[in-house]
Protein backbone atom coordinates (compact mmCIF):
# COMPACT_ATOMS: atom_id res chain seq x y z
CA UNK A 1 0.00 0.00 0.00
CA UNK A 2 1.23 3.72 -0.32
CA UNK A 3 1.27 6.09 2.36
CA UNK A 4 3.08 9.48 2.31
CA UNK A 5 5.59 10.15 5.01
CA UNK A 6 6.95 13.37 5.96
CA UNK A 7 5.67 14.56 2.10
CA UNK A 8 7.11 11.61 0.46
CA UNK A 9 5.08 8.74 -0.77
CA UNK A 10 6.30 5.52 0.10
CA UNK A 11 5.24 1.95 -0.67
CA UNK A 12 4.79 -0.35 2.53
CA UNK A 13 3.43 -4.01 3.36
CA UNK A 14 2.85 -4.10 6.84
CA UNK A 15 0.42 -1.52 8.14
CA UNK A 16 1.33 -1.34 11.50
CA UNK A 17 2.82 1.74 12.68
CA UNK A 18 5.29 0.08 14.56
CA UNK A 19 6.61 -1.39 12.21
CA UNK A 20 6.90 1.51 9.96
CA UNK A 21 8.56 3.26 12.58
CA UNK A 22 10.90 0.16 13.35
CA UNK A 23 12.13 0.50 9.65
CA UNK A 24 12.37 3.64 9.41
CA UNK A 25 14.37 4.64 12.96
CA UNK A 26 15.16 1.69 14.51
CA UNK A 27 16.21 1.60 17.80
CA UNK A 28 16.26 5.86 18.14
CA UNK A 29 12.91 6.59 18.85
CA UNK A 30 13.52 8.67 21.89
CA UNK A 31 12.33 12.31 21.32
CA UNK A 32 9.96 11.57 18.46
CA UNK A 33 6.47 12.50 17.85
CA UNK A 34 4.39 10.63 15.22
CA UNK A 35 1.21 12.22 13.96
CA UNK A 36 -1.04 10.33 10.91
CA UNK A 37 -3.80 12.06 9.14
CA UNK A 38 -2.79 15.09 11.56
CA UNK A 39 -3.68 13.36 14.70
CA UNK A 40 -0.71 12.67 17.11
CA UNK A 41 -0.34 9.04 18.06
CA UNK A 42 1.22 8.18 21.20
CA UNK A 43 3.66 6.52 21.33
CA UNK A 44 2.09 3.71 23.92
CA UNK A 45 -0.40 3.08 21.04
CA UNK A 46 2.01 2.67 18.26
CA UNK A 47 1.86 -1.18 18.08
CA UNK A 48 -1.84 -0.98 18.06
CA UNK A 49 -2.22 1.50 15.10
CA UNK A 50 -2.66 0.19 11.67
CA UNK A 51 -2.21 2.10 8.68
CA UNK A 52 -4.20 2.97 5.41
CA UNK A 53 -3.85 3.67 1.82
CA UNK A 54 -2.79 7.42 1.69
CA UNK A 55 -2.71 7.93 5.15
CA UNK A 56 -0.27 10.90 5.53
CA UNK A 57 2.09 9.95 8.70
CA UNK A 58 4.48 13.01 9.41
CA UNK A 59 7.34 12.21 12.23
CA UNK A 60 8.83 14.74 14.18
CA UNK A 61 11.94 14.75 16.28
CA UNK A 62 12.53 17.06 18.94
CA UNK A 63 15.85 19.45 19.08
CA UNK A 64 17.21 21.26 21.68
CA UNK A 65 17.96 24.81 20.95
CA UNK A 66 18.48 27.88 22.86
Amino acid sequence: MEITVNNEVKTINDDSLLSLTDSLLGDKTKGIAIAVNQTIIPKADWKKTHLKTNDAVLIIKATQGG
